[in-house]
């Protein structure tokens, strides 16, 4: 079986992690802020919080903004519903952009029509989410610039495309949001088996989001109400989550970011192959947006719907992993129980009825993106 993602684990990983099973720390050591570090140096952010997931990233995120019953966030259908159901997580109500037909990200143009009618109605959200689609980053720029139009915070999903870049700064600059959000599971650019982290270069965003993680927890005595009782002391000053990184888990990370860049230089080069003998086949390759830079955590093709399951059942079938990301949220049960429908956001939803997401990970050989192809020609 060729699965469509996979993770590498070399031997100095193995070394890293043992390392910390025979250290002092398990967990609240060096390793997180080691791991933090190498993330604020890859990606120019000034602050990064490690936690245990890009989900628990993503609420500490929301929480750290204030968002709330009575707020909105808006996000993209076209996202595994984690991005929206922090959201709920937070009581905020939720709605979704339509996204672009060649990008699979969020639409500015459809973005910008929908804030207009929401301000003219009294329905602006708090939090807009947009999510970088398979690595590729959204349109931030276009985003952003309406988003400080209409007083609106932004927190990019780019839990695809950690090692990705945007207008030649790497995705987690934040030059057009307050926070980004990374994705360290197996099956993503690096891994920290679970693991996620949020950066900013907002320093306040950042010690609130890590405070949020801890419990809500502080032992600094300049943020308490009263004086400390000693060495021992510490003070909730709000209600936080269990949402910290092991340090096993960081040190796996901190191996792994040594390789992030030989990770993205490879999976571009097989997608750059796949662009060059995918294109005689009836399918729909993946568009790219100019002065984008994808880290290509997927490859999506795009096949005539009414055979969509045939192709994607023949490839299984054949020992070939591909997947489909991601089926649209807004058509979930639990939001269709929220008042969504189908036919709501019909780009989304005509891209899920084609996709089909093809093997790419880091240490694919182009014998077996050989074999992928030939599977498909079979088939096509």
């Amino acid at each position: 079986m060729i699965p469509y993602g996979r993770q590498d684990i070399t031997q100095d990983d193995i070394d890293a992690v043992s390392e910390v099973l025979r250290s002092d720390y398990l967990t609240q050591g060096p390793a997180v802020p080691r791991f933090e570090a190498a993330l604020t140096a890859a990606t120019g952010a000034a602050h990064a919080v490690a936690v245990n997931s890009a989900t628990s990233a993503l609420h500490i995120a929301c929480l750290a903004l204030d968002l709330g019953p009575g707020d909105r966030l808006w996000t993209s259908p076209n996202t595994f519903v984690a991005s929206a159901n922090v959201g709920r997580l937070c009581g905020a109500d939720v709605d979704f952009v339509d996204i672009d037909a060649d990008t699979f990200n969020m639409d500015p143009a459809k973005l910008a029509a929908k804030l207009e009618t929401a301000e003219r109605d009294g329905t602006l959200p708090k939090v807009l989410m947009p999510v970088h689609m398979c690595g590729q980053s959204a349109d931030m720029e276009a985003i952003g610039t309406l988003a400080r139009r209409y007083g609106i915070r932004v927190v990019e999903d780019a839990s695809h495309a950690i090692g990705g870049s945007y207008k030649d700064k790497p995705v987690g600059a934040c030059p057009h949001s307050d926070i980004t959000v990374f994705s360290f599971h197996p099956v993503k650019i690096v891994t920290t088996a679970e693991g996620g982290a949020a950066v900013t270069n907002d320093p306040e965003l950042a010690a609130r989001m890590d405070r949020l993680r801890s419990h809500g927890v502080t032992r600094d005595a300049d943020l308490m109400t009263t004086e400390s009782e000693g060495g021992w002391y510490y003070q909730m000053l709000e209600l936080g989550l269990n949402y910290r990184m092991t340090e096993m888990q960081a040190a796996l990370g901190v191996s792994q970011m040594g390789r992030l860049a030989s990770y993205v230089d490879h999976r571009a080069a097989l997608a750059d192959r796949y662009d060059d003998v995918l294109g005689e086949l009836p399918l729909d390759r993946p568009g790219r947006l100019p002065d984008a830079g994808s880290s290509w955590h997927l490859y999506v093709i795009r096949v005539a719907a009414e055979r969509r399951r045939e192709v994607f059942d023949h490839l299984r079938a054949s020992g070939i992993g591909v997947n489909v990301h991601y089926i649209p949220v807004h058509t979930q049960p639990y939001w269709q129980a929220q008042g969504f429908r189908p036919g709501d956001f019909p780009e989304s939803e005509t891209y899920y009825s084609r996709a089909i997401s093809i093997p790419v990970f880091g240490t694919m050989t182009e014998d077996q993106q050989d074999e992928v192809v030939a599977r498909l020609r079979e088939m096509l």
